[in-house]
């Protein structure tokens, strides 16, 4: 199949899937409720024309100025937000109707009119409950970035490192809602906070390097005494990961990719390793050396009694780091879950979520992520930049 066909095929599934959804809705909130005829022709209408804004959106913002389509990706993917919430609440209330409708089948037959009454609470529960997590997400994923600090113990990081700070930045995104503005205001915030070294754990685009390179400029005020250091995420794998790395080497950055260099203050130093992201693909470009994570690839050879910081996309890549003697892996890509209670299924694929955690002998932070993907909410989980100060101890 080639290249063209697949993105029909996709475009065609993830379309039917987006009317399925607008169909429950439609079901749950115009059909089941009673409306007069008038509410449930204006009601019909109203959803027949948020689900067609989805690939009117996909189709005209391809044909503007793409400052104008910024404003109609961000109204569509707020939309998504509201949707997500519907369902869940939604779909909270119907596991309600099956409890009432079983203790009616146990007692007295099921009256219509208490369907109804039932149908219509639910709908206005979900719908208010999605007004309020709405309002609050929005205003989590568009308002302040938050500093977060931490302190983290390492047995055996050198003295003369001993409080060596390290910003860490993730999941940035910059994209179809997220530019140059929002980049160069984290950039602004990270250099205030003078680190000694910056990590950017991946997903820090999402679009190709000729529409973004302009968008990326802001990176190249990033200022750290140690450096700044980049490892891939999954999102740079959609447009091309070597053409990223390139061109965040051409502006300053350090690419690590299964590789690592030595962070040092005079004769003493420690290990800081960085791997590609854990479903990346190996590259025909570099004879397959890179493209995929290698954790053992990145720590051969390695000086067991040095400590090391590894940088890793994805949480899960601790259970190989921790057979390999790192004492600290920083990682992002979970988004901490991003829209409550999105973090729950997250824990289906990774260990951790969000925050410090501990696996044997190496510790994991796992930051919320700096920008957001998709939907510009945050909900339980709001964006931030980590200052890590590193301690022997």
């Amino acid at each position: 199949m080639n290249r063209s066909a697949s993105m029909l095929l996709f475009f065609a599934v993830g379309l039917a899937i987006v009317g399925s959804v607008h169909y429950y809705l439609w079901a749950r909130l115009v059909r089941d409720v009673g409306l007069s005829p008038w509410g449930r022709k204006a009601g019909t209408l109203l959803v027949a024309v948020l689900f067609a804004s989805v690939p009117a959106t996909l189709i005209l913002a391809r044909r503007i100025h793409p400052g104008h389509a910024r404003w109609l990706f961000l109204a569509l993917f707020a939309w998504m937000g509201v949707v997500f919430f519907l369902l869940v609440t939604l779909a909270a209330g119907d596991l309600v109707k099956i409890v009432a409708r079983f203790a009616g089948a146990l007692g007295r037959p099921p009256d219509p009119s208490r369907r109804l009454a039932l149908s219509r609470v639910v709908g206005a529960a979900a719908a208010l409950v999605t007004g309020g997590a709405t309002a609050r997400a929005l205003a989590t994923g568009l308002g302040a970035v938050m500093i977060r600090r931490l302190t983290v113990k390492l047995a055996r990081l050198p003295g003369a490192l001993d409080g060596i700070t390290i910003a860490h930045l993730t999941d940035i995104h910059v994209g179809p809602t997220i530019g140059r503005d929002f980049l160069a205001g984290i950039v602004h915030q990270t250099n205030q906070l003078a680190p000694d070294l910056v990590a950017i754990t991946g997903d820090l685009v999402d679009g190709t390097v000729e529409a973004l390179r302009d968008q990326l400029a802001p990176l190249t005020a990033l200022r750290a005494r140690h450096g700044v250091f980049f490892v891939t995420g999954n999102h740079e794998y959609f447009y091309d990961a070597d053409a990223w790395c390139d061109e965040l080497e051409r502006i300053g950055l350090q690419v690590l990719r299964n590789r690592r260099v030595s962070i040092s203050n005079g004769a003493e130093s420690f290990d800081l390793a960085g791997v590609d992201d854990h479903q990346g693909r190996p590259s025909p470009r570099h004879g397959g050396r890179v493209g995929a994570e290698d954790v053992p690839g990145a720590l051969a050879g390695r000086d067991p009694a040095r400590e090391c910081v590894l940088l890793a996309h994805q949480p899960r890549t601790v259970l190989e780091a921790l057979k390999h003697g790192v004492g600290l892996q920083l990682s992002g890509h979970t988004h901490g879950g991003q829209l409550w209670p999105w973090r729950y299924l997250v824990y289906l694929q990774q260990p951790i979520v969000s925050g410090l955690g501990r696996f044997g002998d190496t510790q994991v932070w796992v930051s919320n992520g700096t920008g957001y993907w998709g939907p510009p909410m945050r909900l339980g989980a709001p964006p931030e930049i980590t200052l890590i100060t590193l301690t022997r101890g």
